[in-house]
């Protein structure tokens, strides 16, 4: 959602509620309302639900979202984390080359490349904002 729908989430999900459930583990893991991205998904996988249903609940509770793991959004100086200077290899230009549509790639399209190429997720972002590549839809909703 953009900035000025900020603390406004649960609006996306008007026929959903709170799973008490796993609105705590959001809040344990949570700090100011804010939960991780990776904190985000260790929870999903503890109760084993979605990334996509984390997604929801974090959204029901309108808490944000901080620090993407590809270095897309929540970062306290609301700045991208991009190294500009990423060498983009062969074999990694070929798997993005193959997976994008149109300009885009999933953000799971993207973590499947990163497990595949042994690569950290925030090369994979890089990358991806090197060869104006949009990632999106979020596995957790965030966009």
């Amino acid at each position: 959602m953009a900035h000025k729908d900020k603390g406004h989430y649960a609006a996306k999900h008007k026929d959903r509620q709170i799973n008490e459930t796993i609105a705590t583990k959001i809040r344990a893991l949570s700090d100011d309302n804010c939960i991780k991205c990776a904190s985000a998904h260790g929870a999903g996988k503890e109760v084993n639900i979605s990334p996509s249903e984390i997604g929801v609940q974090i959204d029901l509770l309108e808490y944000r979202i901080a620090d993407c793991q590809l270095g897309l959004f929540g970062y306290s100086d609301g700045q991208k984390r991009f190294d500009p200077d990423i060498e983009i290899v062969p074999d990694l230009n070929e798997h993005l080359d193959k997976a994008s549509k149109d300009g885009r790639i999933s953000c799971l399209e993207c973590w499947d490349i990163a497990k595949k190429l042994q690569i950290k997720k925030l090369d994979i972002g890089s990358a991806c904002e090197q060869k104006d590549i949009r990632i999106k839809p979020c596995q957790l909703g965030a966009f």
